[in-house]
């Protein structure tokens, strides 16, 4: 799967969507849990277009990115995240 396709970008928001459902509300998931969900077992390639369709998530206002358990500017993420759904 090509990591920088449009289509494969789709994927991954619908991914980190799903994931997301089939956990409790406040629980996160990891970036490379939606990229092993969509690929066809080089998920490696496709983590920087996970962050971004997390990044763009974010945007949405759908999720929120977190390190340590804190939300975090999507723009300055440096090292492990997670996602999780955004709270009111």
């Amino acid at each position: 799967m090509d990591p920088a396709s449009a289509g494969t970008g789709q994927l991954l928001e619908a991914a980190i969507r799903r994931l997301l459902d089939d956990r409790a509300p406040e629980a996160t998931i990891c970036p490379s849990e939606a990229a092993r969900a969509v690929s066809d077992g080089q998920w490696r390639d496709l983590m920087d277009a996970s962050r971004d369709a997390a990044r763009r998530l974010v945007a949405a206002g759908e999720v929120e990115i977190t390190q340590g358990g804190t939300v975090i500017d999507p723009t300055t993420i440096k090292g492990p995240i997670r996602i999780r759904r955004r709270h009111p």
